[in-house]
């Protein structure tokens, strides 16, 4: 019997020796294929031209010099050949910019700023790994000293409105500081303090000559890069549709001066759940809120509730 069964299986194991052999044969001839650049199906890279001009907050960038000119070629390529990410925050700005834009021209602050808030967070809720939170970035110590509610309870630097206010105090300080707007973006990075030590400890005064760490060294040029490419999407083979562009949500105020036991059966009574409750509130980190004090707090409902 097992005879048998070898028997009227060999022409079976036959063809099977025989498909692997062909498929082996013509790998090994496909191997040997030269790729060459003349192939039209050869993605191209191309170098991106750097402009005659460039400004921050109307501020003259030295692009003609070679160091400035590398610097801010490096950061054109990195942000424009990431597309994935930078066609991310090109939705993401169409939502939050105009919430960014208004609050900097209340405060005084030019609109090139917005742009910092890209490179700090991509517009996104985050934390580093160093402790800062938020849209802007901000560390618990800077938070609190202008004026925002940091705890286990509550975390102002997840609030959009007022972590860009705070950002727009601590832009001021620094300003009247350096005198000039690159600079005071610099010191957002570096801390008003370590910047103003590495100008006293190298004798400049601009930015473009100073010798700093690898991030703050990188830090201007990237949200110069940014805004270029955002101002000129098209240029930078970035393609889509208004329609293709994260939209904001409208939504009423709660003004709240009371405990909540729990979030989730409060938002339940606003006619949303927990998820929406908190996406629009991403400053309540508890499923509670604790309010002893009862401080006024303004919670934001979605009047889209298929959001």
């Amino acid at each position: 019997m097992n005879s048998y069964i070898i028997s009227k299986g060999m022409p079976y194991i036959f063809l099977v020796l025989l498909a692997f052999s062909l498929s082996f044969h013509l790998r090994s001839q496909e191997s040997e294929i030269p790729i060459t650049l003349n192939n039209k199906n050869t993605l191209k890279v191309f170098a991106l031209k750097t402009p005659n001009n460039l400004n921050f907050c109307g501020e003259s960038v030295p692009i003609s010099s070679p160091d400035i000119k590398e610097r801010f070629d490096r950061e054109l390529l990195v942000n424009t050949y990431w597309q994935s990410n930078m066609m991310l925050l090109i939705k993401r700005a169409n939502k939050w910019f105009p919430i960014i834009e208004e609050i900097l021209n209340e405060e005084g602050i030019p609109e090139d700023f917005k742009y910092l808030a890209v490179a700090e967070s991509g517009l996104e809720n985050t934390r580093s790994p160093r402790g800062a939170k938020g849209f802007w970035q901000l560390m618990p110590h800077t938070a609190k000293e202008f004026g925002l509610e940091v705890n286990s309870n509550v975390d102002e630097r997840y609030h959009i409105e007022k972590s860009t206010r705070v950002a727009c105090k601590y832009l001021k300080k620094a300003k009247k500081k350096f005198g000039n707007w690159t600079l005071t973006a610099a010191s957002f990075n570096r801390g008003i303090y370590g910047l103003e030590k590495e100008l006293l400890r190298q004798k400049v005064k601009s930015y473009y000559d100073l010798l700093l760490n690898s991030e703050t060294r990188r830090y201007i040029f990237r949200i110069l890069a940014i805004k270029l490419i955002m101002l000129n999407p098209k240029n930078y083979g970035f393609v889509f549709e208004q329609s293709d562009l994260y939209k904001s949500t409208p939504v009423k105020i709660i003004n709240w001066d009371l405990p909540i036991p729990n979030i989730a059966f409060f938002a339940e009574e606003q006619g949303v759940n927990y998820k929406l409750l908190k996406i629009f509130n991403p400053w309540l980190i508890q499923n509670h809120l604790n309010n002893k004090s009862r401080k006024k707090y303004q919670i934001k409902i979605p009047l889209d509730y298929n959001y």
